[in-house]
């Protein structure tokens, strides 16, 4: 079976953008990372992508007059080397409705809680002003709102009374690493089915009972 051709959109390190390399890297893995592109010419992460060979791109948004004509290019980069999915990873750039429903079905996201909690910006400073005994990670499929889309995988991080935003970011990010590789590869086999609002994964593993939600019916 070909392998899942995936972009992944970065606008810094990147950090989870590695986390997928290395996933993809490993033998027998059903997807692989054709492309690691940024809106940033500084992204740091683009050189941890030249390093592992793969081949990288840069369109930055501010030689675009808005928002609109800046996806267009995307969407049209994107098609040209005929990818199949779209991972953001870190990518801080709001996509246009257009770009979205062009690419329905088709771009990965991750968010730093437990959505539909703590859309938006600032996440783990409003966690724990919030009084939450637990926050986490989310991976889901992008629609045109922000933070909003069917949810395949998450981890849950409690916070503790001593955590200031950079210790529970810290501890956050590590589940981060886990569980979006773990999204990707089931969405390369082609386990994960949408149904509404809802994803369904086919033949979970046990070990990862804890990562899926919902929870699939029979675990």
């Amino acid at each position: 079976m070909a392998k899942l051709k995936v972009a992944v959109l970065i606008s810094a390190r990147g950090s989870n953008m590695q986390s997928l390399v290395h996933a993809c890297s490993a033998p027998g893995f059903p997807a692989e990372i054709v492309c690691v592109l940024s809106n940033n010419l500084e992204a740091a992460g683009l050189k941890f992508a030249a390093e592992n060979a793969i081949p990288t791109r840069v369109i930055d948004h501010r030689d675009f007059e808005n928002r609109e004509a800046f996806d267009a290019k995307l969407t049209e980069f994107l098609a040209s080397i005929d990818v199949d999915l779209i991972c953001l990873a870190g990518f801080m750039r709001l996509l246009t409705p257009e770009f979205v429903n062009r690419w329905q079905d088709k771009i990965l996201n991750i968010h730093p809680s437990l959505l539909p909690a703590f859309k938006g910006l600032h996440v783990h400073e409003r966690a724990i002003e919030s009084g939450a005994r637990f926050t986490g990670c989310t991976v889901h499929f992008v629609r045109p709102e922000m933070d909003e889309g069917p949810i395949i995988t998450q981890a849950v991080v409690p916070i503790h009374q001593t955590d200031t935003p950079e210790a529970l970011a810290a501890r956050i990010l590590e589940q981060e690493h886990l569980i979006y590789p773990l999204a990707l590869k089931l969405v390369a086999e082609n386990r994960v089915k949408i149904h509404g609002a809802v994803v369904l994964i086919e033949a979970a593993d046990e070990q990862h009972h804890a990562l899926l939600n919902p929870k699939v019916e029979g675990f």
